[in-house]
């Protein structure tokens, strides 16, 4: 199986990964350079950097880099100790950079209008899958949304259908306040990672007591004269199975890890 086409695979299943790569090398080792392993989130891979303990430290590794949606470095020392032999003592060092593979983002954007196509617009540009919702045909087509993936011209249809998740954010700009408090009372209930709302302050205030009066506290907002955005409460994460054979490996303690930041690593809403 091809890795990259499993990682295209994934990420358009809406699925979560890990991409192992033998980035140096100097001496003796079990694989060579360039050597990748995928894991994938239920615990499978594909492919191979020599096995052993290495490859199980990476996997174990490869879990929390899903979690963290952040990059990691791990420096392997294979010497020739016999407390470390698990089949590898080959002298040498690799380094493998472990990076995660997330699905791409997806734009829902219930609204129609002059707001909804400059953030469609913005939204593609960056990366993101655009979905445009509105009740009105003349609003919600291809002529105006050119770059959407879908467009739904049905509200309760669209409800029905769109499954959001940790990769989906709601942005709600629709043609006014009875239909912007119709879509929040369903977006908030849903696990996005992001919902936002334009609105005045007095809007937000109105909003409040609305989501108050259906049973329904949000726990994070930011709020102020000219717009107001709802963060998402439900914007939590499947948590992975245990880590715990990366303390227990045999190659632990010849291992060096280096963190890494990344640059474009997800940050939660």
């Amino acid at each position: 199986m091809d890795i990259f086409e499993e990682i295209v695979r994934m990420r358009r299943a809406g699925q979560r990964g890990a991409l192992a790569t033998i980035v140096h090398t100097n001496g003796s080792i079990p694989s060579f350079e360039s050597s990748r392993m995928l894991v994938r989130e239920d615990g499978g891979i594909v492919g191979t950097i020599g096995g052993g303990c290495v490859e199980a430290d990476v996997w174990a590794a490869a879990r929390d880099v899903m979690e963290r949606e952040a990059p990691r470095k791990m420096i392997f020392n294979l010497n020739n100790e016999a407390s470390f032999d698990n089949g590898l003592i080959c002298g040498g060092t690799l380094e493998v950079f472990v990076e995660p593979i997330l699905p791409q983002p997806i734009a829902y954007i219930f609204g129609g209008g002059h707001v909804s196509m400059a953030v469609a617009k913005a939204a593609s540009a960056a990366g993101f899958g655009v979905v445009v919702i509105d009740d009105r045909e003349q609003f919600a087509n291809r002529d105006r949304f050119p770059m959407a993936e879908q467009i739904f011209i049905n509200f309760e249809g669209a409800f029905a259908q769109l499954r959001p998740n940790a990769s989906s954010y709601l942005i709600i700009v629709t043609r006014g306040h009875k239909e912007d408090m119709r879509v929040l009372s369903w977006a908030v209930r849903t696990d996005a990672r992001y919902v936002g709302m334009i609105g005045s302050k007095r809007k937000v205030l109105s909003t409040y007591k609305a989501l108050e009066a259906e049973g329904f506290r949000p726990k994070n907002s930011n709020a102020s004269s000219r717009q107001w955005v709802w963060k998402s409460a439900r914007s939590r994460r499947k948590r992975l199975p245990s880590a715990s054979r990366l303390n227990s490996s045999p190659c632990a303690a010849t291992r060096r890890p280096s963190h890494t930041r990344s640059s474009n690593a997800s940050t939660k809403k």
